[in-house]
């Protein structure tokens, strides 16, 4: 059967960290002029039901530095859209394909279109998780700091696909995570112990104040108030989120050398003030390019 990567729920801790081990030897080899061709004539096929910028391109290049290629399918290839059985879809182009590559509205769908696949299905971003971000934003905090042995992540905003995802992967790698939220928008209490329970989980705190989970974090991040399909909740999210804006006042909770983090797309003076992610401690960017170095990593791994 195809080893699929839906969620970090289905990598273990030592699985998690030779992705990330692999994925920081590409980084040093394509820093100095090397590309490794790991996965030549590899094709990988990118079904997108969502718009994306950071993920595409990365997942495009990334591919593309390993030797292999890709194709983008969207809407018009007919997936979920009722013109055939997922179950033939799936099997059909798994056969043309070496990997799948999935942005979907829902997890479900993913799920399913997994149980038909002969290749691996890697989650690009669905609902409910968004797997591949993390792996990037656990590589840029080792980066920064030379370990991830130490250090606290505090997630200020919803309890979402994004945070649900660095939650799981702080949790399996030994990384105290603390998020903030105001009451209706948090994890429930269902999750909260299962991430506990993982054997390598640190401190896991769940709070409805932004001060408390940011103290002494080394990584404050944080992610927009309404995501895609949460368009007509705009408004009510941003009364509801407005004290947990990330600013200068909030980040002095966090320890001296604490870094800021955000998936990106930002909006400015909404989640977080300009002055925090144009300033000195935002790794924003950085963040951004190691979704390629992390997926390149994953490919490998998983492919290899």
């Amino acid at each position: 059967m195809a080893r699929h990567v839906l969620s970090l729920t289905e990598l273990s801790s030592d699985e998690i960290r030779q992705v990330l081990n692999v994925s920081a030897e590409l980084k040093h080899k394509l820093k100095r002029g090397t590309r490794e061709s790991l996965l030549p004539n590899y094709v990988m096929a990118l079904l997108f039901e969502k718009p994306s910028l950071r993920t595409r391109v990365s997942f495009e290049t990334g591919m593309r530095h390993l030797g292999g290629s890709s194709l983008f399918l969207g809407q018009d290839c007919g997936w979920g859209g009722g013109r055939e059985p997922v179950e033939d879809f799936a099997r059909v182009l798994s056969s043309y394909v070496d990997v799948i590559v999935v942005r979907a509205k829902s997890h479900a769908s993913v799920q399913e279109l997994a149980k038909h696949s002969g290749v691996p299905i890697i989650n690009g971003l669905t609902d409910w998780s968004h797997p591949c971000q993390a792996l990037a934003d656990l590589l840029t905090v080792e980066e920064h700091f030379g370990t991830l042995e130490g250090q606290k992540l505090a997630f200020i905003g919803d309890a979402n696909n994004v945070s649900r995802s660095l939650a799981i992967g702080c949790a399996k790698l030994g990384v105290d995570f603390a998020i903030a939220g105001p009451a209706g928008y948090q994890f429930d209490e269902a999750f909260l112990d299962s991430v506990r329970q993982l054997p390598t989980a640190g401190e896991i705190v769940s709070t409805t104040d932004p001060a408390e989970a940011v103290d002494g974090a080394t990584a404050v991040y944080t992610d927009v108030w309404a995501s895609m399909g949460q368009e007509a909740e705009q408004a009510e999210r941003a009364a509801r989120f407005a004290p947990y804006q990330v600013n200068a006042a909030l980040m002095r909770h966090a320890s001296d050398n604490a870094i800021f983090l955000h998936c990106l797309p930002a909006h400015r003076g909404e989640e977080v003030a300009a002055e925090v992610i144009d300033g000195g401690a935002s790794r924003v960017i950085e963040q951004a390019e190691n979704r390629l170095h992390a997926q390149k990593g994953l490919l490998a791994w998983l492919l290899t």
